[in-house]
């Protein structure tokens, strides 16, 4: 599945087996949506840093350096040996690295915070999409059920078990939204609509808490796609809808129904239906389409910017377009860092950021979903001129937190990295951006969760941490019995 050739999957390995597993990674990892970037030689210099630095404490410590990187301490030396080479962006020092109890009370510090991962990922128990099972043939499984530790890994590591267990024990995450991805196939989407309903009502039933929130996958054009809206508002009672303005993101060669938010005669109905029924948050998957994939499929092109968000928006005040990946456009991050330098924007983030000064709207949003996590690792002064601009431009309160976990693995070291990062002093003169601040402070405390809960209406009080909340029981037993975060991601990395 996915659009990548043969000759390109040969170039390719499975991430599991071939990347270093770092408490962060130390090279870009990708889905079979694109090609990801071979390692850099400033990625290879964090690896090279970070091998020494952690065998070196990890002795100093009695631990395995394996072992050692599944700690607080090991977290802070990967975002260590990160500034040695990429300059001071991330909140760390040689003491927090070197001391475990500094660390551990740094991260225990934090594990309250409220955290709201609207952007998540797993496959259905059926899927034929064998891709993200050939990425992960070679390593025991990563699971709570120890009986399973040394099992092969299989598809089922990116299914239901292995998510809760990434996500909400491994994480600090409190509130995931279950996402999934259409298809013109109908048996290769990742989750239908009522698998995702299903899945939010169990977990949520289980935990004794509202922790998940589901999607509707809308797919305008097909057949029946307005009926199928008033299905799901009378039965699966869907948190949000969103959608793919490419049509099929899984077979792009075979996409018959791409479509632009602002098509009138298209998207208009829908649109009413959406603010009759009160779900109010439309959620739209744009970017991620590198110069790669518009030789191969430019029919697609006009349909994967940003160029419709402002005109919607504008004539949709009721709803909230909240655009995933905040349409970040995709290509070598050593060209995107340089063309920001040059040229002071970012395809085609900075034109979403534009959005509501240009139409004078304020329910347009930017998700961070993959794009926080591939420039965080490759070239973490993009990462931050990215957060930059969406704050700059959609303002810290239009900002959401989302990692496109599992794709990435635990989402842990997405938290982690935009708690330290920090805007270069030159980057805020030069643009006008303001400081992220604080781990805990107000505009990391608003992307993290406090936007998303405005969004959905979501009183943290009230929802979390009654009497029948079971899930800060399973994780303090889980943690008590020894955490083993597996620092694995789920894709592909190219062959060194």
């Amino acid at each position: 599945m996915g659009f990548l050739s043969d000759e390109e999957r040969a170039l390719l390995a499975p991430a599991e087996t071939a990347a270093f597993a770092a408490p962060i990674p130390t090279q870009i990892v990708s889905s079979d949506e694109y090609l990801p970037p071979p390692q850099s030689a400033q990625q290879r210099e964090v690896e090279r840093r970070l091998k020494h630095l952690g065998a070196e404490l990890a002795a100093r410590h009695g631990l395995s350096r394996r072992r050692f990187f599944q700690t607080a301490s090991g977290m802070a030396t990967a975002f260590l040996a990160m500034n040695q080479v990429f300059g001071p962006l991330f909140e760390v020092s040689a003491a927090e690295a070197a001391t475990p109890e500094l660390a551990d009370a740094r991260a225990g510090g934090l594990s309250d915070q409220f955290i709201m991962d609207m952007h998540t990922h797993f496959l259905k128990d059926d899927t034929r999409i064998n891709t993200f099972a050939e990425m992960r043939n070679a390593v025991g499984k990563a699971g709570w059920n120890k009986a399973l530790a040394e099992k092969e890994q299989t598809k089922d590591d990116l299914k239901f078990d292995n998510y809760f267990k990434e996500v909400f024990l491994d994480s600090d995450t409190k509130v995931a939204l279950i996402s999934s991805a259409p298809s013109d196939v109908q048996q290769d989407w990742f989750l239908t609509n009522g698998q995702m309903a299903v899945a939010r009502n169990e977990v949520n039933a289980r935990l004794g808490a509202r922790r998940m929130f589901s999607h509707f996958i809308i797919t305008p054009g097909q057949p029946g796609w307005l009926e199928a809206i008033d299905e799901g508002i009378e039965v699966h009672k869907p948190d949000s809808w969103k959608g793919y303005t490419i049509g099929d993101n899984t077979h792009k060669d075979l996409s018959k129904y791409p479509w632009r938010l602002d098509d009138e005669k298209l998207m208009y109905p829908a649109y009413a239906k959406f603010v009759k029924s009160g779900i109010r948050n439309v959620c739209i998957h744009k970017g991620l389409f590198p110069p790669s994939a518009e030789k191969q499929f430019p029919n697609l092109r006009r349909y994967v910017d940003v160029s419709d968000v402002g005109k919607a928006a504008k004539d949709w005040p009721q709803l909230n377009f909240i655009i995933y990946h905040s349409g970040y456009r995709l290509g070598p991050p050593e060209a995107m860092m340089e063309a920001f330098d040059q040229t002071g924007r970012i395809e085609w983030v900075t034109d979403l950021a534009e959005v509501p000064h240009k139409y004078g709207v304020k329910n347009v949003y930017g998700d961070t979903g993959q794009i926080f996590a591939m420039t965080a690792v490759s070239q973490p002064r993009l990462a931050a001129a990215i957060m930059g601009q969406l704050v700059s431009g959609l303002g810290a309160d239009h900002v959401v937190w989302g990692t496109d976990a599992v794709w990435t693995g635990a989402p842990q070291w997405q938290i982690e990295a935009l708690r330290r990062l920090e805007i270069p002093e030159d980057m805020q003169r030069k643009y006008g951006m303001k400081p992220l601040g604080a781990a805990d402070g107000p505009v990391k405390t608003a992307i993290f969760g406090g936007n998303s809960a405005r969004l959905y209406h979501y009183n943290k009080s009230a929802e979390l941490g009654g009497p029948n909340d079971r899930l800060p029981h399973m994780k303090a037993a889980y943690l008590e019995d020894g955490p083993a975060p597996s620092n694995l991601r789920y894709g592909y990395v190219m062959k060194g």
